[in-house]
């Protein structure tokens, strides 16, 4: 590999999140000498303020319903059950410092050097870091969102994303606002941790991009489970009274609740990263633009993950360092360059309650797409419910390409649906027909196997 000398790095990594930390031990596996600069904590969004604890708290969450649906399976508890916050903040942080650990080992095993900084580009080759400045043949920028506010009377009052983890105290009345995945997840969280919960979004319909009917269909199941939905609102001001906040919506109801959490969106975190001075180029949105080698318009430096805009999702940022390292580090020179990275078909979870799984195409996606479309749906109440008492139901759904008979979308909402459509994501990714489901035996009895038993066509 024949590297310039004469630069201190052949890679530094700006960001050590699920992307840079990936692409920095793939790099140095492949002989670069690479340093990764991080200001705040290893492991990124997803280890420390998103997934990671999102899942923890959306699994404490759960045990209310199985609290209550214990009973007609005939088990009784000695006391009704309750929920101390400060146990769960405090375990969480606890398993957080492992992960962070984790991270610090991988990237010391691999020979990478971490250095705890604010790094700032000062030119296609350099950054300044801790008042020392540092070359590099190439520089990745793989700084991630931060979550963004808009400004009304009384914004600051609010608490985002990254801090509602950790809230002094647990708020016994909750209001999110926003209407993506981050405020539907928490609305189901603090609902289900006992808090008297409202979720406030200006759209008539949250998680806009997702499939319509398993939009409608969450909407009905947080709704029954006691989520307070106000749809087609906003928040007009928020004024802090003696006994907590005094939350105004546009439409004149007011509401007073403990805490109030903005999950209205992310922004790239480039505040002060120095690439307005060197002219990188950025998309429309804000963030920045690169080629299919993730290369800005300044071609030495890289960019991946939830900075350039596309899935914010974790394994869509493992998958751009697999992939940018074997374009600019290939082990082998002889290897070639692989091709642009494929977006389609790729699954995800939103861990509301019930959750949703989902890959592929929804209905009006794929209704644009394909001069015709088969839908295939079921609708059904939960063997375990037949003795819960509980009236959660159960929302599958595949969307069939009439022409090719080919499986373009496959959605669940319901208990593990992202367990379930991450086996089904490999069936739709390899482009498997209607008919290859129905020639695969089910296993019964479950849920899943509903999937491979739908033969009328519920719509066309």
């Amino acid at each position: 590999m024949n590297h310039e000398a004469s630069y201190d790095y052949d890679l530094f990594v700006i960001g050590a999140g699920s992307g840079g930390v990936r692409a920095a031990r793939t790099a140095a596996a492949a002989g670069a000498r690479v340093a990764v600069a991080e200001d705040r904590y290893l492991g990124g969004t997803c280890v420390n303020v998103g997934c990671v604890p999102k899942k923890l708290y959306s699994y404490a969450a759960h045990f209310h319903d199985a609290f209550e649906e214990s009973a007609g399976f005939g088990w009784t508890l000695a006391q009704a059950p309750s929920f101390d916050w400060a146990t769960l903040r405090d375990n969480k942080v606890e398993e957080i410092k492992r992960l962070n650990g984790i991270y610090n080992r991988l990237l010391d095993n691999a020979g990478v050097t971490l250095i705890n900084g604010r790094a700032k580009v000062v030119d296609a080759h350099a950054v300044e870091i801790n008042g020392e400045r540092i070359s590099a043949e190439k520089i990745l920028v793989a700084v991630g969102g931060w979550p963004w506010t808009p400004e009304f009377e009384g914004s600051e009052l609010t608490v985002n994303s990254n801090q509602v983890f950790d809230l002094d105290s647990f708020p016994q009345r909750f209001l999110v606002l926003g209407g993506g995945y981050i405020a539907v997840e928490f609305a189901s969280i603090f609902n289900g941790l006992g808090a008297d919960t409202h979720l406030v979004y200006r759209g008539e319909l949250f998680l806009r991009g997702f499939d319509n009917e398993v939009r409608e269909f969450t909407r009905d199941e947080m709704a029954k489970k006691g989520v307070n939905l106000h749809f087609e609102t906003n928040i007009q001001r928020i004024r802090q009274v003696e006994t907590g906040l005094e939350v105004t919506l546009t439409d004149g109801e007011q509401l007073e609740v403990d805490a109030v959490l903005s999950a209205t969106g992310r922004k790239p975190h480039l505040a002060g990263l120095g690439l307005d001075t060197l002219g990188v180029e950025l998309n429309a949105d804000g963030t920045l633009k690169v080629n299919e080698r993730y290369e800005a318009s300044v071609p030495s430096i890289l960019a991946l993950g939830d900075v350039i805009g596309g899935p914010e999702l974790t394994p869509v940022a493992l998958a751009e360092a697999m992939h940018l390292v074997q374009h600019h580090f290939p082990k082998d020179e002889s290897d070639g360059a692989p091709g642009p990275l494929d977006y389609d078909d790729i699954a995800t979870a939103v861990f509301c309650h019930p959750n949703i799984g989902t890959v592929g195409l929804s209905e009006e996606e794929a209704r644009a797409r394909y001069g015709a479309v088969r839908i295939y749906s079921a609708d059904f109440r939960p063997m375990k419910h037949t003795l819960s008492g509980s009236d959660e139901r159960c929302l599958m759904k595949l969307v069939v390409d009439d022409t090719s008979d080919r499986v373009v979308g496959a959605h669940m909402v319901g208990e593990e649906a992202g367990e379930i459509i991450q086996g089904l994501a490999i069936a739709v990714r390899a482009k498997l027909t209607k008919r290859d489901f129905d020639a695969t035996v089910g296993i019964h009895p479950t849920a899943a196997e509903e999937f491979v038993t739908m033969r009328s066509v519920t719509r066309r």
